[in-house]
């Protein structure tokens, strides 16, 4: 007897006269469905007020009628094997694992249970379940062009890939920062009012983008640096660097003196104080003041190039350097031109594949080096992608083996009907159903659809047996697809590019799998059944010679069993989750185990979603094995004092010759350096220079003329602000600037509050102000991923919840999916931070996968609990594990073994991927097969 029970109406007897062997009806042609159906049956669906074969495939016939009537009416070759057959048969054992549970349960209409059909919201759901079934019968009579078609397709889409743009570099700024983040608004306002010039009157903190660099961190193997031989080394290490040339493909040498930013004509040095002792060997190591050294009566900012300092004494503003245990050499290269930047890329390229030969070359003894350059981190990122390329070849092999593991079907069989043996113990593989096994979001409807065409006789007919699957299943599954395809495209909302095109691409192609499941591989199940057919009418025959040959045999059934053809082929997990495990779920003590458990994870899961950091640490995007991982290291280790220079940018024009304006303007200057995050003696600001420059000429700073006039001549004698000021040709101060000096900012929190802060600032001080550093397009994401994060997820919920509503047949069940949704997020988000997983674009992605996932598991049990006849609430939560547990399951462990390979990945980000993945799956299985089964039961 058939196991398609509930929504769906099994198929009597009289339609299976029309199965295997009968010479009435051949596989290989397509009746129309009237012809197809049994006066009986038409008579059935007129009183139903349908139409042949949505009576069967609908789903509805099973909710318009009393439970006990028509189910599976036997036939009159049925009934007369009847009196010969024990009534014991129709109930069969837990060994069996053949139950038909309507017959295992009588239905009877309670008032209650009436009650929640009043509820259903079924409007789309029955329609949409017999358009399905018709569906199911075309696939099912015409499987080759089903196949051939979705062929077709891929073909013609396959073609766009030679569109695919090639040797393209990710722009990693682009991707990885908010597109409309504050700090590329202003970035574009310091360059259309600011200027530079790299080739005579560089500085690296007046730039307003990244600088074309190449840094050295050297790391002092005694107790500090500032020692004559150390210095020595590092002195030689830094000749070497210098001489440095790369070989141009006409066979010009560029060397660094040609690529360097420079200033009055001479390169840049790349450690002032080290510049300062080549120049004079007798200069006293053991005097050098800090942050400040005044050197020949020349100021000298040592700041960010000398880190793990001991400072004594202070002496006026600075403190004696006792001891320092690492410096920074900076080589800055010209970008400007185009011909320049090129150039320096190409210098840059060359001193990366020659590093490790320089430094090998010196034998180096007092010191250690690292070395990063601005190329790095790209060419790093890009590098760290092809990795993983082995060990996604592992998991396509792993979630094989699972495939073909799971699919094996034993199960101890009656009598069979053509050949009339013994009981034997039978299992088959179907291989072909395999074929076009995917991994991800998206499984589990394959899964679903196997389990689906297991539990259909093969007493029918193929069409009947599609249509009979694609009723039963392709609501569930379009459900999960539609709802899983608007979590995907509400990324689009998202600031980060990132996400942006990762969702894009993921729910298009989640699209295609749809699509390919209910017709490439819906053609697959039909061709397998009709391999089937075959195979059971050359064993019915007489044995002859033919049958008699092992590669025939092998090709019916690979593993040397026959199917038994009168019932139905329940896999042993699905007899498991009936038998067992729904029963042992669903008593009293395990009930209040359940909501003991849910209730500890709920705690440790908000306790976790306080302790998540935010932010992408821009190391995280190379693998561990890379020589940029030991560069932040030591940068964070020891110099992580001093964080970027701010520019603090008037940006309007105002009377800088007004004293209330200049106090009003000193105030906001005095505010930014009471900020805990701001050193007050390295602040830098022209219009205070110029004050006391005017005052010391005995000049009026509030005599417009005068203010202006003098302007010329102060950036004569003071070179460094003659990029500050902005004038136009008519003498008017359109925008100045001045800089502060941040500390204190390793940590993405503390970045996070020193730029918030600074811009409260900025926005509260009565001149227009905004601060800027190139560094902050990387920190807005620390403020916007947290708002990006929380606005996909309730908008990917609420989308879920109304597809849902729509439907899934009861209200009830779209607010439980809901519920599992939120659950899954506040439990992944909680323990990934648990995991050291932090809040960034990359781990949001997963986030959003979460969303799909966590719904997918929740919504086919739901779905299933509120389509079942089943009179008690325990028995519909039995009967929903039944019918769709083991597939959750399989889905869940097959992505789990699919991300397992990445956990031996050497790059954070794929790590961080197996890491919320395994969560998602965890969780959104337990939930699916055992807080939601539990919690239906209440209501």
């Amino acid at each position: 007897m058939s196991l398609s029970r509930s929504r769906v109406a099994p198929a009597p007897k009289s339609r299976r006269e029309v199965a295997v062997g009968s010479d009435s009806e051949s596989e290989s042609e397509l009746e129309p469905p009237d012809a197809a159906r049994p006066a009986s049956q038409e008579a059935l669906a007129s009183d139903q007020g349908q139409e042949w074969p949505a009576s069967s495939a609908s789903g509805q016939a099973s909710e318009q009628r009393p439970s006990t009537e028509q189910e599976d009416r036997p036939s009159l070759e049925d009934k007369s094997s009847l009196k010969d057959r024990p009534s014991q048969e129709y109930q069969t054992s837990r060994e069996s694992g053949t139950r038909d549970l309507s017959l295992w349960e009588p239905e009877i209409q309670t008032p209650r249970a009436a009650g929640r059909r009043r509820c259903h919201t079924d409007c789309l759901e029955a329609p949409l379940s017999s358009a399905f079934g018709c569906l199911g019968w075309a696939v099912g009579a015409h499987p080759w062009f089903f196949l051939l078609a979705a062929m077709m397709l891929t073909a013609a889409l396959g073609s766009g890939l030679i569109y695919l743009p090639k040797d393209k570099e990710e722009d990693l700024e682009q991707q990885y920062t908010p597109i409309g983040g504050p700090a590329k608004a202003e970035r574009r306002f310091v360059q259309a009012h600011f200027t530079t010039n790299d080739s005579y009157r560089f500085s690296a903190a007046r730039r307003s983008t990244e600088v074309s660099f190449a840094s050295i961190l050297v790391v002092a193997n005694a107790a500090s640096l500032l020692e004559e031989d150390t210095f020595t080394e590092v002195s030689r290490l830094d000749d070497a660097v210098q001489s440095v040339s790369v070989e141009e493909v006409n066979g010009t040498q560029i060397p660094y003196t040609q690529v360097c930013a420079k200033y009055k004509n001479v390169c840049v040095p790349p450690n002032p104080l080290l510049n300062a002792w080549q120049q004079n060997r007798t200069l006293d190591l053991r005097n050098v003041t800090f942050p400040i050294f005044d050197y020949e009566d020349h100021p000298i900012y040592l700041g960010g190039f000398f880190g793990g300092n001991a400072l004594g004494k202070r002496m006026g503003r600075n403190q004696l350097l006792l001891q320092t245990k690492a410096l920074r050499l900076l080589y800055y290269l010209k970008t400007e031109r185009l011909e320049d930047k090129l150039r320096s890329k190409q210098w840059l390229a060359h001193f990366l594949n020659q590093f490790n030969n320089i430094k090998n070359g010196l034998n180096l003894k007092n010191i250690k080096v690292v070395h990063f350059t601005s190329l790095s981190r790209q060419l790093e990122f890009e590098a760290t992608s092809k990795t993983v390329i082995p060990l996604f070849h592992l998991a396509y092999v792993l979630i094989i083996l699972f495939a073909v593991a799971s699919c094996f079907r034993s199960m101890y069989k009656a009598k069979t009907y053509y050949r009339g043996r013994s009981d034997e113990f039978c299992c088959e593989f179907r291989g072909n159903q395999r074929k076009h096994h995917r991994e991800g979001i998206g499984v589990d409807d394959m899964f679903i659809m196997i389990s689906a065409w297991q539990k259909t006789s093969l007493m029918e007919g193929i069409r009947e047996r599609m249509s009979h699957v694609y009723s039963k299943v392709a609501v569930s599954i379009t459900i999960t697809t539609v709802t899983n395809i608007l979590a995907f495209y509400t990324g689009v909302m998202s600031s980060f590019r990132s996400v942006r095109y990762f969702c894009i691409y993921t729910g298009t192609t989640l699209f295609f799998c749809y699509i390919y499941n209910i017709t490439c591989f819906g053609a697959f199940m039909a061709l397998d059944g009709k391999r089937e057919v075959v195979c059971l009418r050359w064993l019915k025959k007489p044995e002859t010679p033919d049958q008699k040959c092992p590669s025939l045999k092998k090709f019916c059934f690979p593993f040397g069993s026959v199917v038994d053809e009168q019932g139905t082929d329940v896999h042993p997990m699905n007899v498991f989750f009936r038998d067992y495990f729904g029963p042992f779920l669903t008593n009293t003590q395990s009930k209040v185990f359940v909501v003991v458990l849910y209730i500890l994870y709920l705690v440790s899961s908000i306790y976790g979603c306080f302790q998540v950091q935010e932010g992408l640490d821009l190391r995280n995007l190379a693998s561990d094995d890379s020589y940029i991982t030991p560069y932040f290291n030591v940068e964070e280790e020891y110099f992580s004092d001093y964080g970027p220079r701010v520019m603090v940018v008037i940006t309007k024009s105002i009377d800088y010759w007004d004293k209330e304006v200049r106090q009003k303007l000193e105030k906001c200057m005095i505010d930014f350096e009471k900020n805990s995050y701001v050193d007050a003696n390295l602040t830098e600001f022209w219009l205070r220079a110029y004050v006391q420059y005017m005052k010391g000429n005995g000049q009026d700073p509030n005599d417009k003329n005068a203010f202006i006039n003098g302007i010329s001549g102060f950036v004569n004698y003071f070179p460094t602000f003659m990029y500050d000021i902005n004038i136009s040709s008519s003498n008017e101060i359109i925008s100045s600037r001045g800089f502060v000096q941040t500390m204190h900012v390793s940590s993405s929190t503390s970045k996070k509050i020193m730029l918030f802060q600074l811009r409260s600032i900025a926005e509260k001080c009565e001149i227009p102000l905004l601060v800027y550093n190139q560094a902050f397009i990387y920190f807005d994401q620390y403020a916007a991923i947290l708002e990006n994060t929380i606005q996909n997820v309730i908008v990917a919920s609420a989308a879920m919840f109304i597809v849902s509503l729509l439907l899934i047949p009861h209200p009830m069940c779209s607010l439980w999916v809901t519920f599992a949704i939120t659950s899954v997020i506040v439990g992944v988000t909680g323990f990934m931070a648990i995991w050291n997983v932090n809040l960034d674009s990359i781990s949001m992605i997963n986030l959003v996968i979460c969303i799909g996932f966590s719904f997918d598991f929740s919504a086919h049990i739901s779905y299933a609990f509120v389509s079942s006849s089943q009179p008690s609430v325990n028995k519909k939560s039995i009967e929903a594990l039944y019918e769709v547990g083991y597939p959750v399951l399989q889905s869940a462990i097959s992505t789990i073994i699919g991300v397992c390979v990445l956990s031996a990945a050497k790059a954070y980000i794929f790590r961080t991927f197996f890491k919320i993945m395994f969560l998602v799956m965890l969780f959104g299985a337990a939930h699916g097969l055992i807080f939601i089964p539990v919690f239906l039961t209440f209501f």
